[in-house]
């Protein structure tokens, strides 16, 4: 049975409440609830922090042990030499998502510490980013 983890940074868990414009109003917890049902053969975590030392130390954990991991490390994404650094360390292969396109959003959107360490990106999809991730681990 694949293990994978999906991984979320700020303001996440305040999906179905925050900006549902952007980021639809189906809550983290009910969309992953689906995604356990649809995918009953793998194993998928779910972490979510508001804390960028709490996600490293969570990237430093399942990074050896897990067969993939699923990160939207929200605003971190953009300024955090440390998540990037993190994922550059470990071993597990890593997609970073996105909810909202973020090249279609403020201009320090389009960096990302991430990406040049994933395995790949996904983006601009909504909370199937997220589906699309798993996918490409099976």
């Amino acid at each position: 049975m694949k293990k994978l983890i999906i991984i979320n940074g700020p303001n996440l868990n305040l999906l179905g409440k925050r900006e549902p414009a952007i980021y639809g109003s189906l809550t983290f917890t009910e969309f992953f609830e689906e995604i356990k049902a649809k995918y009953p053969t793998v194993q998928i975590d779910y972490f979510q922090s508001n804390i960028e030392g709490v996600i490293i130390d969570k990237l430093h954990e399942v990074g050896f042990s897990f067969d993939g991991i699923i990160l939207n490390a929200g605003a971190y994404t953009h300024t955090s030499i440390g998540i990037g650094d993190a994922v550059k360390g470990i071993e597990t292969p890593l997609v970073e998502v996105h909810i909202s396109n973020t090249f279609g959003r403020e201009a320090f959107r389009h960096q990302s510490y991430i990406s040049a360490h994933a395995k790949g990106v996904i983006l601009g999809f909504g909370l199937q980013s997220y589906e699309l991730a798993i996918q490409s681990f099976l």
